[in-house]
């Protein structure tokens, strides 16, 4: 493997910024040098990386994408090679992606079906969450299991879909109850699945099929009712670290942060779609278009009495939010959205995003929304703490994986098809955005992966990370 030497950089940590080069042997971060110094030590490196002017960040860290998810008759449209090339293009690093078990499946055929997808074929390092759709005393056994002989130390649950995923509150706490006992995070889709299923079927009874009741039928309220609640079951079992995904409302971010005054564990993600997106500009488009912004939980109206969008910047700024991930879940607007031109709840849910999180969140910074530090925490940092690859992940220093990202601010990126879109969709969630910004260099444990806007990855290059135990509780 190749000696490389970034110079004239200034690397961003969570804690500050400073001058720096970075020696890399092999696939690790050798030494951090004073700029210079390396010369002055006589070190000789086979590639040398100019970062003058430029940022030299921690390799993006996306601990929610859904590579390959069955959905129905159809599956996500990113495969493990063709998502994580697109992560690379991104500089996302590593990818942490949901293994599968569904009603009457074992959770330990879930995880091998996986593996079976992503090996050979990632050009970056992943590693799995388990969802569990099926909660009995075999499943429950079978947690301990994976936290202790597979890496896999998250389990996400639903609240929500109660025809496929949901568990009811007994199931959830039990489940809870294991995971304090064997240290695991349990992961939360908190919407109350059942009394939304009430109102998508009256709205469907009236005749209101478009794109636009998917989010009407889905209030933030019942985000914020179901992520209470599973505050307090996480409670009964323990204070039970509690990790609520893809957080959109106020209501649920409130809770949240009443629950982390109180001292518990219990920690969110917001994604990008729930910062920029909105029912009126996006979820509206005449046409049968707002299919293409159909996820859940949804994207919000921009004239709630809540203003969304603002308070998940301050919570990010606060962090109420610890992470920003994306829940990638790409599907084509073409075959595949339009399954529920007629039905607004036949629309796959999903959008592809895993390309743009370091790019949509860097403008955030931009925009004065949060710090420099801030972006690195959010989105490389904490996501490597929580879910326990940190310090191999999420840091430069020494001893680290060499998970680098060189980052231009000088440059710009228009985001979208007409533009920069490397997932295999033939559409963006994004299209036109420009960010004030652009990924320069990605390498991957010390592989150049992204060049001269040219993708240098290889498949299979990506390892799998066996997980530990959360590192970041309060």
């Amino acid at each position: 493997m190749a000696r490389i030497l970034i110079t004239n950089g200034t690397i961003v940590s969570p804690s500050g910024r400073y001058a720096s080069d970075v020696f890399i042997d092999g696939e690790t971060i050798q030494a951090i040098f004073q700029p210079g110094q390396a010369a002055s030590l006589g070190i000789v490196a086979d590639k040398v990386i100019d970062a003058t002017g430029k940022y030299v960040i921690p390799g993006g860290v996306d601990v929610h994408t859904h590579m390959e998810l069955p959905m129905g008759p159809i599956e996500a449209t990113d495969t493990f090679e063709t998502g994580s090339n697109a992560a690379a293009w991104g500089g996302i690093t590593t990818i942490v992606d949901m293994a599968l078990q569904r009603k009457g499946e074992n959770i330990q055929d879930g995880l091998a079906a996986w593996h079976q997808k992503a090996a050979g074929n990632c050009s970056i390092d992943y590693a799995f969450h388990q969802i569990m759709g099926d909660i009995h005393e075999q499943s429950l056994k079978d947690m301990t299991y994976l936290v202790e002989h597979e890496g896999v130390t998250s389990f996400k649950l639903f609240m929500a879909y109660p025809d496929t995923y949901y568990s009811d509150d007994g199931q959830i706490l039990r489940a809870m109850q294991e995971a304090s006992n064997n240290g695991a995070v349990i992961m939360m889709h908190a919407e109350n699945g059942m009394a939304i299923d009430v109102l998508v079927q009256q709205h469907l009874a009236r005749g209101e099929t478009d794109p636009v009741f998917h989010s009407i039928s889905r209030p933030s309220l019942l985000e914020g009712e179901a992520t209470h609640r599973a505050i307090v079951l996480s409670q009964v079992a323990g204070n039970v670290p509690l990790y609520i995904v893809h957080m959109s409302a106020s209501e649920a971010l409130n809770e949240v942060a009443r629950a982390q005054h109180e001292g518990l564990n219990v920690f969110a993600e917001t994604c990008p779609q729930y910062l920029y997106l909105t029912l009126e500009e996006h979820l509206s488009q005449p046409d049968f278009e707002g299919a293409k912004f159909v996820c859940s939980p949804p994207i919000r109206s921009r004239h709630d009495h809540h203003h969304h969008q603002s308070d998940l910047w301050k919570g990010l700024r606060m962090n109420e939010l610890a992470v920003v991930s994306t829940d990638h879940c790409p599907f084509c607007f073409k075959d595949q959205k339009t399954l529920g031109r007629n039905d607004f709840s036949k629309i796959p849910n999903g959008l592809p995003g895993v390309e743009h999180r370091m790019e949509l969140i860097y403008q955030g910074v931009v925009l004065g929304e949060l710090s420099l530090e801030r972006w690195v925490e959010t989105c490389c940092t904490t996501p490597a703490r929580m879910f326990g690859m940190y310090p191999k992940k999420g840091i430069i220093a020494p001893g680290a994986d060499a998970d680098i990202v060189v980052w231009d601010p000088h440059q710009k990126t228009t985001i979208g098809i007409n533009g920069k879109h490397h997932m295999n969709t033939d559409y963006s969630a994004f299209e036109g955005t420009v960010i004030d910004g652009k990924v320069d260099t990605v390498l991957s444990r010390g592989m150049v992966v992204v060049e001269n806007d040219t993708f240098t990855g290889r498949k299979g290059h990506g390892k799998y990370v066996k997980r530990d135990l959360c590192q970041y509780l309060h």
